[in-house]
């Protein structure tokens, strides 16, 4: 069976690649969140989702 490269090369690039280190995902808190949505959907009136009356678009 063939192979494609050698297999002495694997991994050659990935072991050369300086590691980084991720960073920290800092989230908003939950209330912050439901406040948020609350104004969205009582005081504004609008709909959750994509699909807002306004911005729908027609069907073919």
């Amino acid at each position: 069976m063939a192979t494609h490269g050698s297999l002495t090369k694997a991994g050659k690039v990935r072991g050369q690649t300086p590691k980084v280190e991720g960073r920290k995902i800092v989230g908003t808190s939950s209330s912050v969140a439901n406040k948020s949505n609350f104004k969205k959907r009582f005081a504004l009136g609008r709909f959750p989702g994509q699909n807002k009356p306004g911005q729908r678009r027609k069907k073919r």
